[in-house]
């Protein structure tokens, strides 16, 4: 599945890197531990959570994700969107938590989340 389908299917809004909506995700990971993320994501995954600084950028781009979900209404700063245009990874945003985002993942078919 597409990260355009994902965004379109749940609203999510397009904060930035829209360039990489056409990326594939091949499953998901919720968490907002940085040095969790770091272990346990997996490439191509979209990564839920309520980190909104640059350094999920950082962390996106070293494990090959597809895109990050901020959750709960976070908004990321000017710095973030500006390093996820230049990377080419999505950041959408979702008044809803994790939990029941990934919830909707799952009956989309997106697993591990």
């Amino acid at each position: 599945m597409k990260v355009r389908e994902i965004q379109k299917a749940l609203n999510l809004e397009i904060a930035a890197g829209a360039r990489g909506l056409d990326g594939d995700i091949s499953g998901g990971y919720c968490g907002d531990l940085l040095s969790d993320v770091m272990a346990n994501a997996q490439k191509g995954g979209i990564w839920l959570t309520i980190q909104s600084h640059q350094n999920v950028v950082a962390v996106a781009v070293l494990r090959e994700l597809a895109a990050i979900v901020f959750v709960n209404g976070r908004v990321p700063d000017e710095e973030t969107k500006t390093k996820a245009e230049t990377e080419g990874i999505p950041l959408l945003l979702s008044s809803g938590s994790s939990y029941a985002l990934a919830g909707k993942l799952y009956a989309l078919g997106i697993g591990r989340i």
